[in-house]
């Protein structure tokens, strides 16, 4: 598992803050497009049925399929990145990091301007804590102090 620093997750911030953007326009475009189709259905259901625009209802499905598969493609590079997507919702993301002999997560949520809280992996968000002087001595991933 890769681990970061706080510096070097820090760096990170302006990538990851693109990509999740990305990421939640696209599951909201497909959103609305599902929300287009249910209200159809509710309509053809209201009316006992009702002539339909196959090709149009298809090529909405396929519209929510490639945003789909962009939020998908998006969260797999954060991943491959090693940063843990926790909630997409509200953009929600851990950082690995080696704390002395353990390994504790950097958190930050979209809107923050910088990473300011960690938590235990066991913890979760509820566990969440400020960020220290211990986490600010680290100078490489390898957990090494100034």
């Amino acid at each position: 598992m890769k681990t970061f620093t706080l510096d070097e997750a820090q760096s990170l911030l302006p990538l990851l803050e693109s990509l999740l953007k990305r990421a939640v326009e696209s599951k909201r475009e497909a959103e609305v497009v599902e929300s287009c189709l249910l209200d159809l259905s509710r309509r053809i259901y209201l009316n006992g049925g009702m002539r339909v625009d196959t090709a149009k209802v298809a090529a909405q499905r396929a519209e929510i399929e490639a945003h789909m598969k962009r939020v998908t493609e998006t969260v797999a590079e954060i991943d491959a990145i090693g940063v843990q997507v926790k909630d997409l919702e509200t953009g929600l993301l851990d950082f690995p990091c080696r704390l002395d002999d353990q390994v504790v997560l950097l958190c930050w949520k979209m809107g923050e301007t910088s990473i300011e809280h960690w938590h235990p992996v066991e913890s979760g968000f509820q566990g969440r804590q400020p960020v220290d002087e211990r986490f600010k001595r680290r100078t490489s991933s390898g957990g090494r102090p100034n």
